[in-house]
């Protein structure tokens, strides 16, 4: 007799705390892809059902609630965790218990776990393009700023290295802010880039902060047509925070924008947002959450099971049409071939695409065979980005 119990998987995202605004559209584009999976009969005729918890943004809550889906829900895979902080917490969890979490948000790299699946960016698909093409329009001289916690440490060491490789590469300052930093936390960043003038700044700042540091410059007078902050962490969900006025201008790599032309990408959103509206802004989390999704149903309708021992062998190596393109899991790393892009605000608040890679880019997590100007020989640009 054929099993239909429902099967159940845990969802860890925030919906309150400082980077709750994208985590929600990580937790909804999860529901979103679990909905299209039901609908569509489910995994072998059995209902997909959330575990949802709400972590509020504290890394200690992470680990204790992905103990409670483990130990008390009994789910065997957790769609979660956005900072690399709360990533950090649940990894010796799912570790010990031997569970997977799919984890759906750029970061540092420089880790492997058998129990994780990445398919956020890794440096490689983001920082190096990013870097290439900040130093190549606009100059070498950049002013670092990032939230106060792993990812931006690391992402500021690793962009530092590829400016220092550029021809006049300097890097001006380096600073960085409390996760609950206020508005004055910015004033004295802002003004400092001012005085110093760089080619242009480059922000790891999440959450709530980021509007207050774009703002902040805004507000002393930069012009970001002509110090342009690049991000790899400011999204569609950040821009409507902060609204045109401000984002206007600023540049952010990424897999995956909404102005990604292609029939899959335009469906996608289209079937979204009649059943969600605008309730979130739809960005590389909340594409990434999506696929994972369908990348991991697809491989438990092949296993038969959400056990990890039988689930991953069908996982690795599986490849789904996401709206950026068509992505794979790389059997030796667990991370992810994305479609590296080049992104800059327009006037009407939406991100316009200026360069992208015609082709996917395997992750190289430890940067082991990466040349930087590898993206330059290898991407198409697409306008002149205003510079």
């Amino acid at each position: 007799m054929a099993n239909t119990d429902p099967v159940r998987v845990g969802v860890l995202f925030s919906r309150t705390g400082t980077t709750s605004r994208v985590e929600l559209s990580q937790a909804l584009g999860t529901s979103f892809a679990i909905r299209e999976i039901n609908e569509a009969g489910g995994i072998d005729g059995r209902e997909l059902i959330a575990v949802p918890h709400d972590p509020e943004c504290i890394p200690r809550n992470y680990r204790l609630l992905a103990e409670r889906l483990v130990q008390e829900d009994r789910v065997n895979v957790i769609f979660g965790c956005y900072m690399s902080s709360t990533r950090k917490a649940v990894m010796p969890v799912v570790e010990k218990w031997q569970r997977l979490l799919m984890y759906p948000t750029p970061y540092e790299g420089f880790e492997f776990s058998h129990n994780i699946i990445y398919t956020g960016a890794a440096p490689n698909q983001n920082s190096a393009q990013l870097a290439e093409y900040m130093t190549r329009r606009f100059g070498a001289r950049v002013y670092l700023v990032g939230s106060d916690y792993i990812y931006p440490y690391e992402s500021n060491r690793i962009m530092s290295d590829f400016i220092l490789e550029r021809p006049g590469g300097a890097k001006l300052a380096e600073r960085y802010v409390r996760l609950d930093a206020n508005e004055r936390d910015f004033l004295p960043i802002a003004r400092d880039i001012k005085e110093k003038q760089p080619d242009f700044v480059f922000s790891t700042v999440v959450g709530k902060g980021t509007r207050m540091l774009y703002q902040a410059c805004a507000d002393a007078g930069l012009d970001p047509l002509k110090i342009p902050i690049a991000s790899l962490t400011t999204c569609e969900a950040e821009v409507s925070e902060m609204g045109t006025s401000i984002a206007a201008g600023h540049i952010t790599a990424a897999p995956y924008f909404q102005a990604v032309d292609t029939p899959v990408n335009r469906s996608c959103l289209a079937r979204f947002r009649a059943i969600y509206g605008d309730e979130v802004e739809p960005n590389m989390c909340w594409e990434a959450a999506y696929f994972q999704v369908h990348l991991f149903a697809r491989a438990m309708q092949k296993s038969g099971s959400d056990e990890i021992d039988r689930l991953l062998p069908h996982l690795l190596g599986s490849e789904f049409d996401a709206p950026q393109g068509r992505v794979r899991i790389d059997p030796d790393n667990h991370h992810t071939r994305l479609y590296p892009r080049i992104g800059r605000v327009g006037d009407d608040g939406s991100f316009s695409i200026v360069a992208e890679s015609p082709v996917g880019v395997d992750a190289d997590p430890y940067l082991v065979n990466h040349v930087t100007d590898e993206w330059r020989t290898r991407s198409v640009e697409v306008g002149a980005a205003g510079a």
